[in-house]
């Protein structure tokens, strides 16, 4: 059944019920008679949660509450009369008179029918409006006393009351008018209604406007300002509408008119197809126009006008067509013989470089040597500098430093877990979907023939069976091949030799031995406490203060708290980790400002465990106390780092037993030491029985970690002759050197790491081999304060200097055995 005109096109005004007897319109007649009943003092008040009947207004509504089919029941068996209250908050199950509206409708029960699904639907017309005076009752239901809610008339003859009244019929008939899901029966109603009260009552019920607006029109009293209210709502309701209907037709037109280019372009590449003709010549047009530009090669000119000859005539549906297009886009946006120029001005260099890089030394003057000579001769190839050290230094960053420093663009290419040797040369042009190598991608990227090239962890290379990509690197470095750099993909020879290369790496082991041959290897070995120091300052403090937006003078660290940080929260011969721990200590500065919390802004290293955490345990010289007992220093890819070697002896038959996860290098150079003392024990004074009757057992704690490497091979000799003399080894000293059965130490690597892990360890005294002495001269001398050296070339000399002369009190007695 329909009941009203409604503006979201959901019935007419006029309700049928099963029998089809209709309920026809108000007629002023009605009204009149209707306003000339008297109202009851209480009535029954069935509250509504979606909806506001006004007076006339036919409604039909579903109760399910049980009080409400109660309520409904007996008043349709008596004077078929109710007061109606719609409620604040629909979500109300049993509302009391504080959840409804106080101004409500007296409504006529007209109808009223059982529905299968057990709720009641009652077909109500409302009649005149009341405010509720006082609640009487709530059980079977709510029974309160009212009292009229008198409307205020205007005046006859007001013709701005008339006016108003005309222009909300009108406006209400465009609405119709306007929106096709209202049926046109709708407009029809709204002619036919006599009464100007009626007119609004009907509108205002019907309209799609939340119970709330619906309940502010029910409660004006006066009709012209409730007529004007409803006009107001009126227009919003019509602009809405003609906004939607342009949007509308907006979005048809932009769809008609794109169906139509389509099925243009469509009958237009099929005639192209038909008569074999090419649609894309302003396309082939900016190409020719490009390449005029172009400064390149007469064999690059060649092949680039014979590829275009091609496309020209390709048909543009084809496969084929995009790879052709691809080509020669590249071969067109490739830098041929554009170079940047570089900047000759090596005090400014310099400047940049210690600006931006703490420390050094060694990379900064290579840098400045190179600018220095190519200044001179104005021309040379580019040299292929490889930065090695552990992670943290600054081996990438120093890439964009060098790169402002020459005025050249900076490209990087991280070569990581690189497996396949496409990702190199290039992939061939046969297939869709090829494309060049990623070193003439950057190349193309950089928009230069000459950038700064950063080769980012070339140590970690892979291979598998996708090829080799470290020995296609051979011909990029190769300053004698990388000026006929061939890519499969552009099939031509590009010069890279003007390209400055920079590699990276942690460890030379993993380069492959002829591409680590075309490279100058520079050290970049970890930095001291002081240095570390300065670069926090200088450096990590000012750029985590920048990116946490806190101010330089709402936190200082001062000197001694980072040194307290470096030494007892890192291990490590870069800075990474120092940076990482410096943005927590903004991190909880920025956090209690921005909370407005108290904090310090100088703090002190006892506010470090707080904000940090507990520190670790750092590598701290332990002693030796016992016999057997050797402190040795190892190179590990984050810095150098101590090493304790324990040595026991056991009644036994000479047998030697190794622990602690050691590769086969470092068990070598313990039979080496084991060999080396069995056959030279007289140097000692030991009787050479001594190795026959018992049993050595060498331990290197951390049995969890991998260890291997040459450099211990005098601490394990120490050890061993420790043990068999029971001579202690001396206080707060420390040695690394390989060992030979001759008995040579033989130089290692990595001196500098080693000697700063002595140096957090708190080492005084450090044993190297006598080549060794170089590499510690070129450490500057501030950094090797409070250290004694001793260089030495015989494995005998170890011993002597490392041992005490005077025997442990309450050391084992060794003594031959005599066996039966």
């Amino acid at each position: 059944m329909n009941t009203g005109f409604d503006f979201d096109g959901l019935n007419l005004n006029q309700v049928v019920d099963d029998e089809t007897e209709f309920i026809p319109l108000l007629t002023s007649e009605d009204e009149d008679v209707m306003n000339a009943e008297k109202m009851p003092d209480i009535l029954a008040i069935l509250p509504l949660r979606n909806t506001v009947l006004f007076p006339g207004v036919v409604i039909p509504i579903t109760v399910s509450r049980d009080k409400s089919i109660k309520l409904i029941k007996e008043a349709f068996k008596g004077d078929k009369t109710i007061g109606v209250l719609a409620q604040k908050n629909d979500k109300v199950e049993e509302p009391s008179v504080d959840d409804l509206n106080r101004v409500g409708t007296v409504a006529h029960i007209i109808r009223m029918f059982q529905m299968p699904d057990g709720n009641t639907t009652a077909i109500i017309r409302g009649k005149k409006k009341f405010e509720i005076k006082e609640l009487i009752e709530t059980e079977p239901y709510l029974k309160a006393s009212i009292v009229p809610f008198e409307e205020i008339k205007p005046a006859k003859g007001d013709k701005e009351f008339d006016a108003l009244v005309s222009s909300a019929k009108d406006m209400a008939l465009q609405i119709i008018k306007l929106s096709p899901q209202i049926p046109s029966e709708a407009g029809f109603a709204i002619k036919n209604i006599g009464s100007p009260s009626f007119m609004v009552n009907f509108i205002s019920s019907n309209m799609s406007l939340p119970v709330v607006d619906k309940q502010k029109i029910l409660e004006v009293a006066s009709l012209k300002e409730r007529v004007s209210l409803l006009l107001n709502y009126l227009t919003k309701e019509e602009q809405m509408l003609e906004l939607k209907n342009q949007i509308q037709s907006k979005v048809k037109n932009d769809i008609d008119r794109q169906q139509r280019e389509y099925f243009l372009h469509q009958q237009m590449k099929t005639i192209q197809e038909e008569l074999g003709e090419n649609g894309n010549e302003q396309q082939i047009d900016e190409m020719h126009k490009r390449a005029k530009e172009k400064k390149w090669s007469k064999e690059v000119a060649q092949t680039f006008n014979k590829e275009m000859v091609k496309l020209e005539r390709m048909n543009p549906n084809a496969a084929e067509y995009s790879v052709q297009t691809n080509y020669l886009e590249l071969l067109l946006d490739l830098p041929w013989d554009v170079y940047s120029k570089d900047k000759f001005d090596l005090k400014k260099a310099s400047k940049i470089l210690d600006r931006d890089h703490y420390g050094l030394e060694k990379v900064k003057e290579r840098i400045l040597e190179h600018l220095a000579v190519l200044k001179l001769k104005g021309n040379m190839k580019a040299p292929i500098l490889c930065l090695y050290g552990p992670p943290g230094v600054g081996k990438t960053s120093l890439g964009k430093s060098i790169a402002e420093a020459l005025g050249r663009k900076y490209v990087r290419m991280s070569l990581g877990g690189l497996k396949d040797e496409s990702e190199i040369r290039g992939h061939r042009k046969t297939y869709i979907g090829a494309m060049p190598g990623r070193v003439l991608q950057n190349i193309k990227k950089s928009g230069t023939s000459n950038p700064v090239f950063i080769l980012d962890e070339i140590d970690k290379v892979g291979s598998d069976y996708h090829g080799d990509p470290s020995s296609a690197l051979l011909e990029v470095l190769d300053p004698e091949q990388n000026s006929t750099f061939y890519d499969n993909y552009v099939e031509l020879d590009y010069d890279l030799s003007k390209v400055m290369f920079i590699a990276t790496a942690n460890s030379l082991s993993t380069i492959q031995s002829a591409l680590r041959d075309r490279m100058e290897i520079i050290e970049v070995s970890g930095y001291t406490v002081e240095e570390k120091i300065e670069i926090a300052k200088q450096h990590l403090m000012p750029k985590q203060l920048e990116e946490h937006g806190v101010k330089a003078k709402q936190l200082v660290l001062t000197d001694r708290l980072i040194e307290h940080i470096i030494e007892n929260y890192t291990r490590e011969s870069g800075v990474r980790g120092l940076e990482k721990l410096i943005a927590r200590i903004v991190r909880y500065a920025a956090k209690s400002i921005a909370m407005k919390d108290k904090y310090k802004s100088n703090p002190e290293i006892s506010d470090l465990t707080k904000i940090l955490g507990p520190s670790h345990e750092k590598d701290k010289y332990q002693g030796n106390d016992v016999a057997g007992v050797v402190t040795g220093l190892a190179w590990t890819p984050v810095g150098g780092d101590i090493l304790f070697i324990e040595t026991s002896l056991s009644r036994g038959n000479g047998k030697l037993t190794l622990t602690g996860n050691l590769g086969d290098v470092m068990k070598e150079s313990a039979t080496l030491a084991f060999e080396y003392l069995r056959s030279h024990c007289s140097l000692l004074g030991l009787d050479p029985k001594l190795f026959d009757q018992w049993n050595v057992h060498i331990h290197v704690p951390e049995g969890a970690t991998p260890k291997d490497g040459p450099s211990a091979g005098i601490a394990m000799l120490t050890a061993v002759a420790s043990a068999f003399t029971q001579r202690k080894v001396k206080k707060e000293i420390a040695m690394t050197g390989e060992i030979t059965l001759r008995g040579r130490v033989l130089a290692v690597g990595g001196i500098k790491e080693k000697i700063l892990a002595a140096k957090r360890a708190g080492i005084k005294e450090i044993i190297l081999c006598k080549e060794n002495q170089k590499d510690v001269e070129e450490i500057k001398a501030d950094y090797l304060k409070g250290l004694k050296f001793h260089y030495v070339e015989k494995m005998i000399d170890v011993v002597k200097i490392a041992l005490l002369d005077e025997k442990v009190k309450d050391a084992i007695n060794l003594k031959v055995v005599k066996r039966k």
